[in-house]
């Protein structure tokens, strides 16, 4: 997978926000999977993947969610789905 960045932290929390509590994390957990696999792809091809973008964290979400406006940071769901993909990330990023 690419580096991440702040937007890419963003627009995972949004994707996953509307979605039930225990639900989120594995939603995220199908985003890293598919920026790493998209990521591989990249790399052997020199093109971005055709469903799953172009290696990052945002190209997963965006190729499969409609872009929404980033809520405020005093929405306690935002700040909620916020923490569980941080939280999932560092997970993610340990175990590899």
């Amino acid at each position: 997978m690419r580096p991440l960045t702040h937007g890419d932290v963003a627009v995972a929390a949004n994707a996953v926000r509307s979605l039930p509590s225990d639900a989120r994390c594995a939603e995220v957990l199908r985003f890293l999977d598919r920026a790493h696999a998209a990521d591989l792809f990249r790399k052997r091809t020199g093109r971005a993947h055709p469903f799953w973008g172009d290696g990052s964290l945002m190209g997963a979400v965006l190729k499969g969610s409609p872009v929404r406006a980033e809520p405020f940071l005093s929405d306690p769901e935002h700040l909620s789905a916020l923490a569980v993909v941080i939280e999932t990330l560092l997970d993610w990023k340990h175990r590899r």
